[in-house]
């Protein structure tokens, strides 16, 4: 039962601090790195959507599926990167280390990318300040989160995901002219 109890909290806690981070790393790559003219341009525009596509504009809001996958993988190793003195580090290189050094597809942004697809380098390390500032902030959120836990934290990630949501949604509407 107890073993059930902190599944589920630090599932909650995975969830929300993936789908908040994600968020945040995705909109100061818009913002500050051009992605909608990135993702345009006849290098990427082959393999990535539109900024303004219905299912990129439902990606934040999807991403809280993935983050409960993510907390059931992590959970097993949660002692290593929650227990030990500053164990943010040890989850961030993980972040790091699968998302660009070994992933299991050669796709944009990643070692295995650079090796096998035609793409210039140029496309792959684009995106990496987004991996660094998502990886940061996910990495440091949990480990912060379980040594000072705080009701305020639940009551700002509930608001947060629910804005999250909300934007997700309308961005959606708003792509398929419905608003």
């Amino acid at each position: 039962m107890q073993k059930n109890i902190e599944l589920i909290k630090f599932s909650w806690r995975v969830v929300a601090l993936h789908t908040i981070s994600y968020f945040v790393a995705g909109i100061v790559a818009l913002i500050f790195m051009g992605y909608r003219e990135l993702f345009s341009s006849d290098i990427l525009s082959t393999l990535m959507r539109p900024v303004d596509s219905t299912i990129v504009a439902l990606g934040p809001s999807l991403q809280i599926i993935l983050g409960l996958f993510m907390s059931f993988f992590l959970f097993p190793f949660r002692s290593i990167f929650l227990e030990k003195k500053n164990g943010w580090i040890y989850l961030f290189f993980l972040i790091v280390g699968f998302t660009f050094f070994a992933p299991q597809l050669p796709g944009p942004g990643s070692f295995e990318g650079i090796l096998y697809t035609i793409l210039p380098w140029q496309a792959h390390i684009i995106g990496l300040p987004e991996m660094f500032i998502y990886s940061f902030l996910f990495s440091t959120g949990i480990y912060w989160w379980y040594k000072k836990p705080k009701k305020a934290w639940n009551i700002i990630a509930v608001i947060s995901i629910s804005l999250i949501f909300l934007m997700s949604l309308l961005g959606a509407m708003a792509s398929m002219g419905i608003i």
